[in-house]
């Protein structure tokens, strides 16, 4: 009887973790890629394996567009074995049977397998020109082999703590009312969850001096931070940047809300002027989609560097 892949991420399942389909889009192209040609087909609600599939192919019946990388980040058969290669330092990338390397000419590998999968596929789903700019996590691993701003982990928590002086979400306006009312009305409940989540005292201003923050809350943020590794702390300072929030980037890492609601209440105030003046295509939507897909990448790198994957095989039953 043939065997099929079962894949378990943990946590890390389609049904609890959404991310942008600007990100999902060319690793859902390529996925497309390997199975075949006529072997996907769009349905309701995401889509399904046609019923010509054999019966050696990854046991998929529904699979939302959303979580395809997912599943592709878990599932080896996906991608061509040739395009990664384990290493007693990690897993490695090959391009053209060549070891890739990073900018400083390190070796360029990856803790995990799924990261690896992830990297490959987004190399693989280069066409004729490369485009680095659309390779959010080559870049982010990049950055954690060569460590251009030379910081260990320390530095690199409090520089992420640091971002909460200058919160978006802790900023606020006293007029047009109608902003400060959409500000209080889009904004507290997500601070409010995150005093919550972390037992602090967060707040906000109408000053530009902004809030008040305790070193109690300073203290229990970096607590909680130095329990993620080096690389994923590379991936929490990228998507703090992108939102330029603390309290944002981490209700998205924790699951709290989606890429769609974080990057919506990071530009809210934009959001605000385009509603009353109108949206300039070829500029605002570029930006939107660029920070969704940067905020999308930056999240799910930390947690394939944070998450362990296992692929076990389950014998498929008639």
């Amino acid at each position: 009887m043939p065997a099929a892949p079962v894949v378990q991420m943990g946590c890390l399942s389609p049904a609890c973790f959404v991310l942008s389909s600007s990100v999902i889009k060319p690793w859902w192209e390529s996925f497309q890629h390997h199975l075949g040609e006529g072997q996907c087909q769009n349905v309701d609600d995401g889509w399904k394996l046609a019923d010509s599939m054999p019966s050696s192919a990854p046991a998929l019946s529904l699979f939302p567009l959303w979580g395809s990388l997912l599943f592709l980040s878990a599932c080896s058969s996906l991608i061509p074995q040739d395009f990664y290669s384990d290493s007693p330092g990690g897993f490695e990338i090959n391009l053209d049977h060549r070891k890739l390397k990073t900018p400083q000419a390190k070796l360029f590998t990856v803790p995990s397998e799924a990261l690896a999968i992830a990297v490959a596929t987004e190399w693989d789903s280069q066409k004729d020109t490369i485009k680095f700019y659309t390779m959010h996590l080559t870049t982010l691993c990049n950055t954690a082999l060569d460590n251009p701003t030379q910081r260990n982990k320390v530095q690199l928590i409090r520089a992420a703590v640091k971002f909460l002086e200058t919160d978006t979400l802790c900023y606020r306006v006293e007029e047009p009312a109608a902003l400060a009312e959409l500000q209080k009305k889009e904004w507290d409940p997500i601070v409010a969850w995150a005093e919550k989540r972390y037992n602090v005292a967060i707040g906000s201003s109408t000053s530009i001096m902004g809030p008040n923050i305790s070193a109690s809350t300073r203290d229990t943020f970096i607590s909680h931070l130095a329990s993620y590794n080096m690389w994923a702390l590379q991936g929490i300072e990228y998507v703090i940047t992108q939102l330029k929030s603390l309290i944002l980037s981490m209700g998205l890492i924790d699951r709290h809300i989606t890429v769609e609601k974080a990057v919506l209440l990071s530009r809210l105030e934009e959001e605000y002027q385009i509603q009353r003046w109108g949206n300039v295509e070829w500029a605002h939507d570029y930006d939107l989609c660029e920070l969704r897909a940067r905020a999308a990448a930056g999240t799910l790198f930390v947690h394939l560097c944070s998450e362990s994957s296992t692929v076990k095989h389950k014998l498929l039953q008639d």
